[in-house]
């Protein structure tokens, strides 16, 4: 094979190629334009000795990440449950220690409980969360991942 097919076959090849991704493209059916999710919500959460602590407390609905700390002398384990959802559990949480829960929730009132190994005298009272209407999408939000 000469030089001069080479290089008209690795052009014709080349363009083929080139075309390809173009002749993929589907309609615009196939683009429909869906709202993104609301904004993820950081909560913050504080085992004491007497009771868990959540803020913000009331939210509107959608996916949250809730960040507890154990700032107890006992290592506890972390329970979220309420509306339909199942009971998410994390844990031991250990003293001066962190842990997450991430979960989407809907309207409704939550519990937030810390239960131990070890039978106490004193139960921890549990934080409540209260979810309110959802919230609006994100769509309109710029830099986020």
């Amino acid at each position: 094979m000469t030089t001069r097919r080479r290089r008209a076959l690795l052009l014709a090849c080349t363009s083929v190629a080139a075309g390809l991704p173009v002749a993929g493209c589907g309609g615009e059916d196939d683009f429909v334009r869906k709202p993104r999710p609301p904004i993820t919500l950081q909560l913050t959460g504080v085992i004491t000795e007497e009771d868990i602590s959540i803020q913000p407390n009331n939210v509107g609905a959608g996916p949250i990440i809730l960040n507890v700390s154990n700032q107890t002398k006992e290592p506890h384990t972390v329970t979220l449950e309420g509306e339909g959802i199942a009971p998410e559990q994390v844990g031991p949480v250990k003293p001066l220690d962190t842990a997450t829960i991430q979960k989407e929730l809907k309207p409704g009132t939550y519990e937030v409980r810390a239960g131990s190994s070890a039978a106490s005298a004193r139960r921890i009272q549990p934080g409540m969360l209260t979810i309110g209407q959802p919230r609006d999408n994100s769509s309109d939000d710029l830099l986020l991942p």
